[in-house]
């Protein structure tokens, strides 16, 4: 774990409102990726400012233990064009606490999670405001495969 300050990222892309309660975070999440995949949601948007793939996990309704929204998109230079389907979010900057995931996909990012839901004192550090993972040059299905997942901290 690393701590990071990042300017601020504008992200669009496919929303859903999910909980990680009896395991529906992981069903839920699962088929937005598929639909991600399926609507080739990166080439409805234009104004993506590279191919990094980013899941954003916010709007909790009190820890990671209720109601959350995941969304799965590219961040951009604007939000005035949203193609249909997909929604605009922006992810304000300020500290990070920055974890990477690498081995065998998704099973090392899920590794990570369990990992900071496990840590009761780290937990007593997070903002909850906007948590994300950047899946980018170095994802694939290889059992290297690296993913950086960043944690918003309390100031």
């Amino acid at each position: 774990m690393k701590n990071v300050t990042i300017p601020e990222k504008k992200i669009i892309g496919l929303a859903i409102r999910t909980t990680n309660e009896n395991g529906q975070s992981a069903n839920d999440i699962e088929l937005l990726w598929q639909k991600f995949w399926k609507e080739q949601v990166g080439h409805q948007i234009e104004q993506k400012i590279n191919d990094d793939i980013y899941a954003v996990y916010t709007h909790y309704e009190t820890d990671f233990t209720g109601y959350y929204d995941t969304i799965i998109g590219y961040e951009v230079n604007s939000l005035l064009a949203i193609p249909d389907g997909l929604v605009g979010l922006v992810i304000e900057g300020g500290v990070y606490d920055k974890f990477v995931s690498t081995g065998k996909m998704p099973e090392a990012v899920f590794n990570t999670w369990l990992e900071i839901w496990g840590d009761k004192e780290f937990d007593s550090k997070r903002a909850y405001k906007a948590d994300f993972t950047i899946h980018g040059e170095k994802y694939n299905d290889g059992p290297e495969a690296e993913v950086e997942t960043y944690i918003s901290i309390k100031s």
